[in-house]
């Protein structure tokens, strides 16, 4: 249900990865509490569009936009139609992911490692661009970046994901330094496990489990990490309640990391 007091009521958020898992559920928490809706896909237009009617149904303002996010002139026409479809954009999550294979860095595709990496670092360097001069005009301007718990883990077989992660979050640290001044708050929300395909596929591909429920019991508070958890902290970073806070990373894995 929608929350009473629209706190983030006239604000404007882009969403990448909108539709699907983290993304949709992103999406969904900021239209409760009063924001529009950008749904940023690559592919899925059926699940980005779905996302958008279940926004619209809670009385709020959305769009679908297509874009592959690492392709610079596809953020920008993006960006520039967000604009023009909602006034400003004051909110960008960036969200949307790819996991990398699995291989050591000796037998890793440079073709594969160059797209895991366009896609964690590239698209969110490009994105935090091409908003900032809107977000610069608005009382206040939120970046947030959903990273991982694989940059304290540095997982063998997983170096390409890892590094992109980890630039993206040197990007927002770098961004909270350089945006304080304009109003523009940065943060990273770093999960561990989630239930999402891509956790599944991960879990099926590293404990040949192919339902989440069997490891419920061996996770920390009885369950996997659920989109809608990461969304909580996703919600509370843009609100008036951290007014005061940038430049940090929060881990939601309930305290699994060493």
């Amino acid at each position: 249900m929608p929350r009473s007091d629209a706190a983030l009521s006239g604000r404007v958020a882009l969403v990448t990865g909108g539709g699907r898992g983290i993304g949709r559920a992103i999406s969904l928490a900021l239209a409760e509490d009063g924001a529009a809706v950008a749904v940023n896909y690559r592919r899925d237009a059926e699940a980005a569009q779905h996302t958008v009617t279940a926004i619209q149904r809670l009385g709020r303002k959305a769009r679908a936009f297509q874009a592959s996010v690492d392709e610079f002139d596809q953020d920008e026409a993006m960006v520039a139609q967000a604009i023009e479809e909602f006034g400003h954009i004051d909110i960008l999550v960036n969200n949307a992911g790819l996991a990398s294979r699995g291989r050591a860095v000796a037998d890793t595709d440079p073709a594969e490692f160059e797209r895991v990496m366009r896609i964690h670092a590239f698209a969110p360097h490009y994105l935090s661009k091409l908003v900032l001069r809107s977000m610069r005009r608005q009382p206040r301007g939120d970046i947030i970046m959903i990273s991982s718990t694989a940059t304290l883990f540095n997982a063998a077989g997983g170096a390409p994901y890892s590094m992109g992660k980890a630039a993206m979050e040197s990007l927002a640290l770098t961004l909270s330094r350089e945006e304080r001044r304009h109003g523009v708050r940065v943060n990273i929300v770093a999960p561990g496990l989630v239930e999402t395909e891509m956790g599944k596929r991960l879990v099926k591909a590293t404990q040949g489990v192919d339902d989440l429920r069997q490891i419920d019991e061996a996770m920390p508070f009885g369950h996997v990490c659920q989109p809608a958890e990461v969304a909580d902290v996703v919600r509370f970073l843009v609100s008036d309640g951290a007014a005061y806070v940038t430049g940090q990373r929060i881990y939601v894995d309930g305290g699994a990391m060493p």
